[in-house]
């Protein structure tokens, strides 16, 4: 069931909770994407109560900052408040991994358990990169020309979505459907657990997808507030998506 958080500064969050019993609540990856965790929470909706929402700025949230580690960890609280719950598990992917544990260091007594799934690292050296580079090429595999010659210069916009397709589907532990996976995660609004919601045609806007891209190597080699907020100030002034979800309030 769909539902709207308000956090404490007015700003409309979209949630939506499934399932029952002990709750988790799922980041998403980014910073600047939108919720594509539906396969993850139709595996778990039998046995728990699982919330996904769309971070500020991103997918069917608000576009309104401030955009930064600790506003994005009150977000979350306004999450898990709204639905009362005193202790929930978190589960978190990429740079929702690393905001999972920001919240779970900074609030531990609300945490009963955190899943840090492919989270970017708390290493500031970020020591795993040239072994993460290797591995992306390598599972690229005859796609690896392609991608090279759309890194190498500018881009138009389908090509910049291509671009975020081919590096994304490398994170897939199945080659013969990460394409696809890849294609439906470049796409907002798309589900395939919930029936609430019609896969979308309508493609993000070139720089939003070119400011995820950035984003997730930024939180990489640093996590900071700083990366976070401009990175996000990037997504939302680029973003269309502005004409169909609310903006800040006033």
């Amino acid at each position: 069931m769909d539902e709207t958080v308000v956090a404490d500064d007015g700003v409309r969050l979209w949630v939506e909770e499934a399932g029952h019993g002990d709750p988790v609540v799922f980041c998403h990856g980014g910073p600047g994407l939108w919720d594509t965790l539906d396969d993850v929470a139709g595996l778990l909706v039998d046995e728990f109560a699982v919330y996904r929402w769309d971070q500020r700025g991103a997918g069917r949230s608000q576009r309104c900052g401030p955009y930064s580690v600790q506003r994005s960890s009150a977000d979350l609280d306004a999450v898990r408040s709204h639905f009362g719950l005193a202790r929930a598990a978190l589960l978190g992917h990429s740079w929702g991994a690393q905001l999972a544990l920001e919240y779970a260091i900074r609030f531990p007594e609300r945490v009963s358990s955190l899943v840090y799934v492919s989270g970017t690292g708390i290493d500031p050296r970020a020591t795993w990169r040239d072994e993460h580079g290797r591995r992306i090429r390598e599972r690229l595999g005859d796609r690896l020309a392609r991608w090279a010659e759309l890194n190498d210069g500018e881009r138009t916009e389908d090509e910049d979505r291509e671009l975020c397709v081919l590096q994304w589907s490398t994170d897939f532990a199945r080659g013969d459907r990460a394409l696809a996976h890849a294609e439906r995660m470049a796409t907002p609004g798309s589900e395939s657990t919930s029936s609430a919601m019609r896969p979308s045609t309508r493609r993000p806007e070139r720089g939003m997808l070119r400011s995820c891209a950035r984003g997730a190597r930024l939180c990489r080699s640093r996590s900071s507030s700083s990366t976070v907020r401009r990175t996000l100030g990037r997504a939302v002034r680029w973003t269309r998506w502005n004409r169909r979800y609310p903006r800040c309030p006033g």
